[in-house]
């Protein structure tokens, strides 16, 4: 991470709000689906992507929250385009159903912001019997990805507009569990941590984009795919740690990153114009960075694929 008030080589800093490292892009035009965008940074994330043009899905589990969400953008930028559609990605039944309804909107997509996700949650496991954090963070998004890539492809040609896909990692990747992604135990309730576990559904995201970002390039498609740590920001993520939440509450304000600074990355890869071309990178502060050793290792991101291909797979 760039020194709080230091600039990286892009000219913004850990500082930088999505507003700031968006100013004078427009992205009419282009449509984009945001993930978890009732709260935290995927509100601002929906906000920001409005306020420059673009007509926004917003994926939500709790439809009226995001109705809420949407009324209060729509105060500050009344000709702003929002939609707002249900989606629990914990349920692939739920992916499926959204990407149909989606799909039948006969929209483009040009930005998918897989943003949503929880945290350092307790051992549960999700409608499809998959450790939950896992579950959500990873597979929903892995599939909501795959289903909506024809799509994308399509819009990329019409339009000879570059398609971007953006996924909220975190570094908390580090932290995993030995040997990156636990294959034969991700439902394995006896040697579970949430914190580790939550580090591997991170890690699982980075190897994502990695991994696709090589399968498109083979295929030759314009459209890049790129994960990011958003930073530390005081988010509802923490609600499963209460004595964390109140210390994060007392000192959040002065060590940790607000939620138009959290957003900053995801708008900056989404949006602007010197990322242009760039795929299978991590990036962090609006810079970019580099993702641990795990995330690095090209065969670890194939076997993920393959393992989620089979867990996505329909019975």
């Amino acid at each position: 991470m760039w020194p709080f008030g230091w600039k990286g080589p892009s000219g913004f800093s850990p500082r930088s709000t999505a507003e700031q490292v968006t100013e004078g892009i427009d992205a009419t035009g282009l449509t984009a689906i945001v993930t978890g965008a009732s709260s935290g940074i995927g509100t601002e994330t929906s906000r920001v992507l409005a306020l420059r043009g673009a007509h926004v899905v917003m994926a939500v589990r709790n439809v009226d929250s995001g109705k809420k969400v949407k009324e209060e953008i729509l105060k500050e930028i009344p000709n702003a385009k929002i939609d707002v559609m249900q989606l629990d990605l914990s349920s692939m039944e739920s992916v499926r159903k959204f990407v149909s309804e989606f799909i039948s909107l006969g929209l483009p997509l040009n930005l998918l912001i897989n943003n949503a996700g929880i945290m350092a949650a307790p051992f549960m496991l999700s409608q499809d019997n998959i450790e939950m954090q896992f579950a959500t963070n990873h597979v929903g998004h892995f599939l909501l990805t795959e289903l909506l890539l024809d799509t994308m492809k399509k819009s990329a040609s019409e339009s000879n507009r570059e398609g971007r896909i953006v996924i909220i990692s975190s570094d908390a990747h580090h932290f995993t569990y030995r040997g990156g992604i636990r294959f034969d135990k991700i439902n394995d309730e006896s040697g579970y941590n949430s914190i580790q576990a939550y580090g591997q559904s991170k890690l699982a995201n980075v190897l994502h984009a990695n991994e696709l970002t090589r399968r498109l390039k083979e295929e030759g498609v314009d459209i890049t795919a790129n994960s990011l740590h958003p930073g530390s920001i005081m988010t509802n993520l923490l609600r499963f740690h209460s004595v964390i939440h109140s210390f994060v509450s007392m000192v959040g304000r002065f060590a940790l990153k607000n939620v138009q600074q959290g957003a900053a990355t995801t708008c900056y890869v989404a949006l602007h114009p010197h990322v242009k071309g760039v795929s299978g990178e991590y990036f962090m502060d609006s810079n970019l960075s580099k993702a641990g050793s795990y995330a690095a290792d090209v065969e670890l991101a194939k076997k993920l694929w393959d393992f989620t291909s089979s867990l996505t797979s329909p019975m």
